[in-house]
């Protein structure tokens, strides 16, 4: 009994906010005994999320400078810029992810993301001109503004997508996958609806006996620092893979089966 309370109170100290001070990027989040981290290919999505940096201030911001009202549920922040307007929520910030990765690794031409209600809003056009103006009840794609370039027409490009986007959108963009113990970094999981909500694998490891555990990042609502979620459930931000239920998360409770992943 004194061993299992020496060794959960070490634990507890391993994931403490003082233990993870250092950690200046999602990579360098302390593992659990026995567990490495899964190895990635070079340039893959799953290799870029690994090295995204933190914040050194751990606290949750909203996108008017407000602090969230609910502290408890990050482990640490991204430093990544969440906005001036209530829009990076929660399927928001996982396709500001993968936009920052496609565009990050000279892929601009995969930025594409489609509407809810199904209008692709594609970046290649974005950039050419191309804006998506609502006409009868409908997204219509015409030339209207002057070509752009760089990051910050990237950013004006990706507030046009929060604006029409959402999780059932994002949802149908995804591949299921079938078994938790395959989870890969850059999955998602995503209950598609209104209300509805995602939050995307920031880093998966492994150990000796093929056991997978998993961190994970959101946004929520409103719009919000993207962060890395505390597990509910134990004494770290780290989640266990394999199970076939529920995934209890901070502020959303997912099933096993809303599991997906970008394709290719």
């Amino acid at each position: 009994m004194l061993v299992a309370r020496i060794y959960s109170l070490l634990f507890a100290l391993l994931f403490s906010t003082a233990a993870f001070s250092q950690a200046r990027t999602v990579a360098g989040i302390p593992l659990p005994p026995g567990y490495k981290r899964l190895s990635q290919p070079p340039g893959s999505f799953g290799a870029w999320l690994r090295w995204l940096p933190l914040k050194k201030d751990s606290r949750v911001y909203l996108y008017n400078g407000e602090l969230k009202q609910n502290q408890q549920a990050q482990f640490a922040v991204l430093d990544i810029s969440v906005g001036t307007k209530n829009l990076q929520q929660c399927a928001d910030a996982v396709i500001r992810l993968r936009a920052e990765y496609l565009f990050a690794s000279n892929q601009p031409e995969k930025i594409a993301f489609h509407a809810t209600s199904g209008t692709l809003m594609d970046y290649n056009g974005w950039s050419k001109g191309d804006r998506w103006i609502l006409k009868n009840n409908q997204l219509q794609q015409k030339r209207t503004a002057s070509p752009c370039g760089g990051h910050h027409c990237l950013l004006s490009y990706l507030e046009t997508v929060f604006s029409w986007a959402g999780t059932l959108s994002l949802r149908r963009e995804l591949a299921s996958v079938k078994d938790t113990r395959k989870l890969l970094p850059g999955d998602v999981f995503i209950k598609g609806g209104s209300p509805g909500h995602a939050v995307i694998v920031a880093d998966v490891a492994e150990n000796a006996a093929g056991d997978r555990i998993f961190l994970l990042a959101q946004s929520y609502m409103p719009a919000q620092d993207i962060h890395i979620l505390k597990n509910p459930a134990a004494a770290s931000p780290w989640f266990t893979a394999g199970f076939t239920g529920k995934l209890l998360t901070p502020e959303w409770i997912f099933d096993a089966s809303e599991l997906a992943r970008f394709p290719g």
